[in-house]
């Protein structure tokens, strides 16, 4: 079972964020869901900009934090602060511990990060690409 962060400021009923979100929008952030490898945008995006939760627009992580991380989800070194995220341990996988990754301010399912990434942090923030926003530098 999922438990939720009752610290989050933007709280929603499951009717609203239906009516704000896509079906694979709201699977995968309100229902804990996953993107199948390869196949989410965002994946080829090389542009500066920033990546935002796509429930609330919280800023989620810098372009150019991404990198290829070979998974088929868009991957980041480091999120654009501490505070724009929250972390939980993921028990959903059969004999298999994760850290999820969630929006601070909303509570979406964004990912789960990896200690498996680049210098300088040394961690992989793997989320699905139908959780962001982009909006490119200008």
């Amino acid at each position: 079972m999922v438990k939720s962060n009752p610290n989050v400021e933007i709280k929603k009923s499951d009717a609203e964020w239906r009516e704000h979100l896509t079906p694979e929008q709201y699977r995968i952030t309100r229902k804990h869901g996953t993107e199948p490898a390869n196949s989410g945008p965002h994946l080829h995006q090389k542009a500066d900009g920033t990546y935002a939760c796509v429930c609330c627009g919280n800023p989620l992580f810098e372009g150019r934090t991404k990198y290829e991380s070979g998974t088929g989800w868009p991957s980041f070194f480091a999120p654009v602060g501490e505070e724009n995220i929250a972390t939980f341990t993921d028990r959903s996988l059969f004999l298999m511990t994760r850290t999820e990754v969630r929006c601070s301010k909303c509570d979406a399912h964004l990912g789960h990060v990896f200690n498996d990434g680049p210098e300088p942090t040394g961690k992989r923030y793997c989320m699905n690409g139908h959780a962001l926003t982009f909006e490119e530098e200008k």
